[in-house]
């Protein structure tokens, strides 16, 4: 068999994957079994069923039986990553401790365990024990030591400039986005939210990746990889799944945009207010003023400002002058300079200097094409 990308396989996932070549994929999506061990229906309060976790697919003759099958899709999923590559599972508490001791026995090195905050969760009818709101994702590079990807200014910038953390309050699949068939009821049991695998995805890959999901289902991995320019391999054994997933990847299109994730950008050249009094930008014995000439502040050969008898940096006198709660403020912002007759701020000649000591460089474009085989 000739394993293309971007294409649903129906079968089982370990006779497929093991004709996958070796070191072929860079990110692995799991969202396996949780062998949560559901033998009774269970009811609301108002004696309606609620659809729980009842699949074949879900059960398993003991713990022993499971984590077999755990061992042996994991380990396949080892050997189809790249050097560089990750994997993602996903788990509950019936299943998620499980998988971790055998992702470490395995020579997995955990990276992050990823809380999913459910904003949105199933209650606890019968009142025996905690809503269950959440589940835990494992995050993991090949081994220990190894290059990963971490599109970490592109979390950064979803998350309004603040580091993204480890815990992911995302709504669980629900409304015109959950699946259903023509009677009304889901198709998929457990459908992950789209919301969900982009974040994944645009957090450890790049445009053109190529992404495996053994446990396909409806699909969410390959359409949110379909969205964001990637290739995506899936593998599904239950019939029913398949044509509900090939219908909704086949109806989307790649969002604008973001096809590149923002790349780590190299850390812009520190200026400091020293180097404008080195470099001839400011002079000792300079007035700085602010915007309105409300205040007036003389440059010191020793890089600080005075103002009477007080003697400060740039930015602690500048949150004096403006009654700032705040120790410090952006003095690159706050004061002015006089320069051939007009008041300039501090913040341009930090710009003009940067430029001249360290002047960017051109470098060479490239692209990524795409393949019809696995490499």
């Amino acid at each position: 068999m000739i394993i293309t990308e971007n294409t649903l396989f129906c079968g089982d996932c370990l006779q497929i994957m093991r004709q996958i070549k070796d070191q072929s994929v860079d990110m692995i999506f799991a969202d396996p079994p949780y062998f949560m061990q559901l033998n009774t229906p269970l009811y609301r309060p108002d004696t309606t069923r609620v659809y729980t976790v009842d699949d074949t697919w879900d059960k398993f003759g003991n713990f022993g039986h499971y984590d077999r099958f755990t061992l042996q899709w994991l380990s396949e999923a080892k050997r189809l990553l790249k050097p560089t590559g990750t994997l993602w599972v996903i788990g509950s508490y019936h299943n998620v401790f499980r998988l971790g001791y055998w992702l470490q026995t395995l020579g997995f090195w955990i990276l992050n365990d990823v809380i999913w905050h459910k904003t949105n969760p199933m209650p606890n009818f019968k009142g025996t024990r905690f809503s269950n709101a959440h589940e835990t994702l494992i995050w993991c590079a090949k081994e220990k030591g190894a290059r990963y990807t971490f599109n970490y200014e592109t979390l950064k910038t979803f998350n309004d400039d603040l580091q993204m953390r480890s815990d992911w309050h995302i709504p669980i699949c629900n409304g015109k986005e959950r699946l259903k068939n023509k009677d009304g009821c889901r198709v998929h049991s457990t459908q992950k939210p789209l919301a969900l695998l982009r974040r994944i995805i645009s957090a450890s890959t790049n445009a053109g990746d190529l992404i495996l999901d053994p446990f396909f289902g409806t699909g969410t991995s390959g359409a949110a990889a379909k969205e964001l320019g990637r290739r995506f391999i899936g593998i599904e054994k239950e019939t029913d799944y398949i044509l509900p997933a090939c219908e909704r990847i086949s109806h989307l299109t790649p969002l604008p945009n973001i096809q590149e994730t923002i790349t780590e950008q190299k850390p812009i050249p520190r200026i400091s207010f020293g180097m404008l009094l080195e470099n001839n930008y400011v002079k000792p014995g300079d007035i700085l003023t602010d915007k309105k000439h409300h205040h007036h502040a003389r440059v010191l050969a020793d890089g600080s400002v005075q103002i009477n008898r007080l003697k400060l940096s740039i930015h602690k006198m500048a949150a004096r002058c403006q009654n700032s709660l705040s120790e410090s403020a952006n003095g690159w912002i706050y004061w002015h300079v006089m320069k051939n007759g007009t008041l300039c701020p501090l913040d341009e000649l930090r710009c003009r200097l940067r430029e001249k000591l360290f002047p960017e460089k051109e470098t060479d474009s490239f692209f990524v094409e795409n393949t019809d085989e696995l490499p």
